[in-house]
């Protein structure tokens, strides 16, 4: 199972000891302060795990979803009252009773191998009314040998050493404070006092605020938090439009399965694994019990389920749970794990997702998609290659996927990663992930990003090296320059003054450098035309909303689309603030939920280009976003529009 947790040492013996992705595990004491920012991780190289691709900077260049502002908005959704603020009251208020047993209530000992590393402890339990809690102990002895599984570890949670028992964690499936619907909620705790933390070290990367460092792999959306709201001065979290629930704090994460096949078990008796495949087994019908169910089935595990909602992700990962066990009615057992999804049979390529996908990537995508847009889930091959660009910049470029630390430790230590490289070398794209010795190119080089291709005015246009990677210097040249009418000022600055006097495609060149190597190099193209109108620099708010109101947009991204398919953001004018009129603060809102569709990490990924540029958008190319004509050609002429706000730090 997916769950993470981690720990810190301070000194040779003290620990600061910490949480883990949340799928029911790990948890524990931290030095976060709250009220406090975040601290700023140090990281060197491509090691920002557990964080989303999208971390909603904001303009003073701050992580939004890795802030305790963004913990404390969370848990005053899902827990207004405070009311499971410690361990105990977590437990009280989950039904927790020490004295029932199976099949109500089960524990399985496991040393999770895959993951982290830690000895867990699990206990889940299903109250009469549905809802449903997972709760783990992990135990860590050998942090100081790499973060690597050890026996130790298992032997500490088989014993229930406290020296090594490092936090605790929960996930629960329940109703929501102001709903009847059920959705997973996470939880850390620490190990001595109980009382629930906001933020935690997970992989010595630096603290990480909730629920970040968990619904990150389990399947959750990481939207922008509302502006502060009067009554508080507090934002609010977001409320995801497609959710059944309609409940802030539903971020649509969902619970981790077992992945029995994956974890080390003691030979102690009580504790192997032939004595735990019932319980485990228990706590997986647990888990398929929370997966929305998309049509009726007379499978007596499906009973449980809740119906899906046309909008939400329709629980496909349920087909693994099944197939694990033997298929529907789940007749073995014992766990065995050798699901290819049909896809990926049909064509031909079982070996790269047994090899590939299966350890290393679809354990967190499995749970992403709706009914709408399940491309992300990876359970189609033709989809999955549809991503061939992001899952070359996010693995062999930025290092942040795989996800987790020990899971890209083993993805680059073995074949899986050649593997992949030669996979996508081979669609003939134009992908070169091997130098010129055959070496695979690895993430923590020098990686040059000039930005985004741009059509602009005469005059001074600033240009931004700030999406380059692992860089500390940079050089930018013109290679083509028509009439000699461009001049380039600060060119080994990372944000350099192009200035053109003259209409015309104007080519740059940018060349990022490490103290020890060079980038490749990377070129931007500048169409300059005079009569571009509105000035970049005085675009607004105002112009991009005219836009998505205009060009199609809200024929799907408004409450009453027709025939259904009801996205998570609304792009038509509505009372987002509940208030009961639409008004400049609605508008405030809405921009606000619409900025946090711009990537600024990764400005090219922001699905506010992506997806009218018909990119995972089932056919729907908006108009002016035709991406395959040149820059400056009128059918782009609202995508330009776009990358130049945002490159102009999307104001308002």
């Amino acid at each position: 199972m997916n769950y993470r947790f981690f720990l810190v040492r301070a000194g040779a013996i003290a620990a600061l000891l910490l949480l883990a992705s949340c799928g029911g595990g790990g948890g524990g004491s931290s030095d976060v302060v709250v009220g406090a920012p975040v601290p700023t991780p140090v990281i060197t190289g491509p090691n920002s795990f557990l964080l989303f691709p999208n971390p909603q900077i904001q303009a003073d260049g701050s992580s939004e979803t890795d802030s305790i502002a963004y913990a404390e908005a969370y848990y005053a959704a899902i827990d207004p009252a405070n009311a499971k603020d410690t361990l105990d009251k977590w437990k009280a208020a989950n039904n927790f009773d020490p004295t029932l047993g199976p099949p109500r209530q089960v524990s399985a000992v496991f040393g999770d191998v895959r993951d982290l590393g830690y000895g867990r402890r699990m206990t889940g339990w299903q109250n009469p009314d549905g809802t449903i809690a997972m709760m783990v102990e992990n135990y860590l002895v050998t942090a100081g040998a790499g973060y690597t599984y050890s026996p130790l570890n298992l032997d500490a949670a088989v014993k229930q050493d406290a020296r090594w028992h490092v936090g605790t964690n929960g996930i629960e499936f329940s109703p929501g404070p102001n709903g009847t619907m059920k959705f997973a909620k996470f939880y850390t705790f620490n190990p001595v006092t109980g009382e629930r933390l906001l933020a935690a070290n997970l992989d010595g990367r630096g603290t990480k605020a909730m629920p970040g460092i968990c619904i990150s792999c389990h399947g959750g959306r990481a939207d922008p938090l509302t502006p502060p709201v009067p009554a508080t001065g507090k934002p609010l979290f977001a409320l995801v439009q497609n959710s059944v629930s309609q409940q802030r704090g539903d971020t649509q994460a969902r619970l981790q399965m077992f992945d029995v096949d994956s974890f080390d078990f003691s030979p102690q008796s009580g504790f192997t694994r032939a004595e735990l495949e019932a319980s485990l087994k228990t706590l997986n019908k647990m888990v398929l019990c929370t997966y929305p169910l998309p049509a009726a089935s007379a499978a007596p595990e499906d009973a449980c389920r809740p119906a899906a909602g046309p909008n939400e992700w329709q629980g496909a990962a349920d087909a693994v749970i099944k197939a694990a066990y033997g298929g529907s009615g789940m007749p073995n057992a014992a766990f065995s794990d050798s699901y290819v999804p049909t896809g990926w049979l049909n064509a031909g390529q079982s070996s790269l997702y047994r090899n590939v996908l299966q350890p290393a990537c679809v354990t967190c995508h499995r749970l992403r998609g709706t009914g709408n847009q399940s491309d992300l889930s990876f359970s189609e091959y033709l989809t999955f290659k549809d991503y061939s660009a992001r899952i070359k910049a996010h693995v062999f470029d930025r290092g942040n996927m795989p996800l987790a630390k020990i899971v890209s430790e083993r993805f680059w230590g073995s074949s899986m990663a050649d593997t992949l490289a030669t996979w996508l070398e081979g669609l003939g794209l134009g992908y070169s992930l091997h130098d010129g010795a055959l070496n695979l190119l690895r993430p923590g080089r020098p990686v040059a990003d000039p930005g985004p291709n741009r059509v602009v005015r005469f005059g001074p246009t600033a240009l931004s090296a700030a999406g380059s990677l692992y860089a500390t210097s940079f050089s930018w040249s013109i290679t083509s320059n028509p009439g000699g009418a461009g001049t380039l000022a600060n060119p080994n600055s990372s944000a350099p003054t192009f200035t053109a006097t003259a209409d015309g495609t104007y080519v740059l060149q940018l060349i990022a450098s490490s103290d020890t190597a060079q980038s490749a190099p990377a070129s931007l193209t500048l169409v300059v035309k005079n009569a571009l109108t509105p000035d970049p620099a005085a675009i607004r708010f105002s112009d991009i909303k005219n836009v998505v109101q205009t060009a199609g947009c809200t024929t799907c991204h408004t409450p009453t689309v027709v025939g259904g398919g009801r996205p998570p953001i609304y792009y038509i004018d509505t009372d987002r603030n509940g208030d009961g009129v639409i008004d400049a603060t609605d508008t405030a809102w809405f921009y606000k939920e619409l900025r946090g569709r711009i990537n600024f990490t990764d400005v090219v990924a922001s699905p506010l280009l992506r997806k009218p540029s018909n990119n995972h958008h089932y056919g729907l190319l908006q108009p002016g976003f035709d991406t395959s004509l040149p820059v400056g050609d009128p059918g782009r002429a609202n995508y330009d529009l776009f990358v130049n706000w945002i490159m102009n730090g999307a104001p308002q």
